[in-house]
């Protein structure tokens, strides 16, 4: 199936374009992964990345704080910016910039610890050892998670005690403890059951009032109910980028309606 050029249908033209992908091409090795994807993230809305499995959405969410750093033999060329700024500038540290894009991964891997060390440990790492501050620290992150009212009462007890629901709540309440500015998930709920993904999912919806988020799904009916932007991607191509209600009906792109109704993925 050949993939059309990019249909680049920007969403309202008063949005701030907080995070720019610009002719980003990425590669493991020999392997090509994702292929010049240019792309404009606005500020406080949440943009889904869906397409079939091996399409490079996770691939660009873990460009978006240099994850893929951590991988040898990758290169790219192009550029993100992220509120102007170059990802990529020699200038900036990689860990201040995983202060600002906090991330939450498809298994919640909460740590051995109580939930109180689980959510303060990017503070201390960080040298933040006052006390009051630790508190407030984890009783606002545990709060924006919307986990307080069940953790209060057990905060030095194991994380490990927790649901699958609980624990993930609590990978996000660690991952926005450090005020970051970007929130990327990569399949909060795949690993959830239906009510708990269902709090998850009105989480994203809350935490959208003060984070940049960015969610890699491969359920639509999650991206249709999660996100107000959608980006769909084919064989590491931006296949369409729009308004999720546009994307779910009206697409632009026949492939991005095939994929949608089912027709392959």
């Amino acid at each position: 199936m050949e993939t059309p050029a990019p249909s680049h249908s920007p969403a309202p033209e008063s949005r701030t374009d907080f995070i720019s992908i610009r002719n980003f091409n990425f590669s493991y090795g020999q392997k090509q992964a994702l292929f010049d994807i240019t792309l404009d993230i606005p500020e406080r809305q949440v943009t889904a990345f869906i397409g079939p499995s091996g399409c490079g959405k996770s691939t660009l969410l873990r460009n978006l704080n240099r994850m893929n750093d951590l991988i040898e033999g990758i290169s790219h060329s192009g550029d993100i910016f992220v509120n102007g700024h170059s990802i990529y500038d020699p200038h900036i540290e990689v860990i201040s910039l995983r202060k600002r894009v906090g991330m939450v991964f498809q298994k919640s891997n909460p740590f051995p610890k109580s939930i109180y060390e689980n959510v303060v440990y990017p503070l201390r790492v960080a040298g933040q050892n006052r006390k009051s501050v630790l508190d407030e620290t984890v009783e606002r992150s545990l709060r924006g998670a919307a986990l307080w009212e069940e953790a209060k009462d057990r905060l030095h007890e194991s994380a490990l005690g927790l649901s699958g629901g609980q624990m993930q709540r609590l990978c996000i309440a660690r991952a926005i403890a450090n005020r970051p500015e970007i929130l990327l998930m990569d399949e909060p709920c795949s690993a959830l059951d239906p009510i708990a993904t269902v709090k998850i999912e009105e989480l994203i919806r809350e935490l959208k009032q003060e984070f940049t988020i960015v969610i890699v799904t491969h359920n639509m009916q999650q991206a249709t109910r999660c996100s107000d932007l959608t980006a769909f991607f084919y064989l590491g191509k931006l296949v369409e980028y729009d308004q999720t209600q546009r994307i779910f009906s009206n697409p632009a792109q026949k492939q991005t309606e095939d994929y949608i109704t089912g027709r392959f993925g």
